[in-house]
């Protein structure tokens, strides 16, 4: 399984530098010509997500071996086809990942560090690993849980990672999209375009669209919104535009620096305007 695991970071990679270049011709909103040089904390940040990954990927393997030894997890209690254990595996990590995904936005502690991927105050493709190590070992926690809750074997685990991954560079890329053909995905799958409300300063709108693969469960608990209106949407955080809060040192040190409020800090109404 340790093969596999580190042969999983080149797709993304590969997806990452293909949506970069897809973000130069048809961007959503036109940014700086120099990006690449505020990215950079973005991609400091990515280089730890992928490193704290790799290196508590053990925790994965070895619950799911364990659950798979000794026939631990709902899915052994039913004869299941591999086929039906797949798509249910995937359903369940994505169910325990928009849980998990609240509980950042709704308790205190786990606002702290989710701020980090919410200061960012152009939304783009690497903004999808603009993550803290806290919040990644937060989320890898409840990947753990759902593998022991429901028997997960680890060929499930690696697709539906896979899959999470460049799903997430999607929704985060600055690329305009046919809204028709967004509207019809958005039935099942969380698209671009009903991910970047999540970005909004609107704390009404951020607390809104928390999947990660799969809309349905936004809508089974009430947090889902269809609205969306680029004219008008701005990213980022109030009192953390500021460049000397856009640096690496500054995001790892964000999650120890009181919040005004559990949930967000405040929104503000206005941001700078975009060509």
């Amino acid at each position: 399984m340790w093969l596999p695991d580190q042969l999983r970071v080149f797709p993304p990679i590969a997806f990452l530098a293909l949506l970069w270049l897809l973000e130069s011709c048809v961007p959503l909103y036109r940014y700086d010509p120099n990006r690449w040089l505020r990215d950079l904390p973005n991609l400091a940040l990515t280089a730890l997500l992928i490193l704290t990954n790799v290196v508590l990927s053990f925790v994965t393997v070895r619950i799911s071996r364990f659950s798979l030894n000794n026939g631990f997890g709902l899915f052994f209690l039913f004869n299941l086809p591999p086929w039906l254990i797949g798509l249910s595996g995937l359903a369940a990590m994505d169910l325990l990942t928009y849980f998990a995904h609240v509980l950042l936005h709704k308790s205190w502690l786990g606002w702290q560090f989710h701020r980090v991927h919410h200061s960012d105050r152009e939304v783009n493709v690497t903004t999808a690993f603009r993550q803290h190590p806290g919040e990644t070992i937060w989320r890898i926690l409840w990947q753990a849980m759902a593998i022991a809750v429901f028997g997960i074997p680890m060929w499930v685990v690696i697709i539906y990672l896979t899959i999470s991954t460049l799903n997430a560079q999607l929704e985060h890329a600055n690329i305009k999209l046919i809204e028709p053909l967004d509207r019809v995905l958005r039935i099942l799958f969380v698209t671009p375009n009903m991910h970047k409300v999540h970005h909004s300063r609107e704390q009404f709108q951020t607390d809104t669209n928390y999947g990660n693969i799969f809309s349905v469960w936004d809508r089974v608990f009430g947090s889902h919104t269809s609205a969306v209106d680029f004219r008008n949407l701005h990213y980022g955080l109030e009192d953390f535009d500021g460049a000397n809060n856009q640096t690496l040192s500054a995001l790892l040190r964000l999650p120890f620096l009181v919040a005004a409020k559990v949930g967000s800090t405040a929104r503000s109404k206005h941001a700078n305007s975009r060509d």
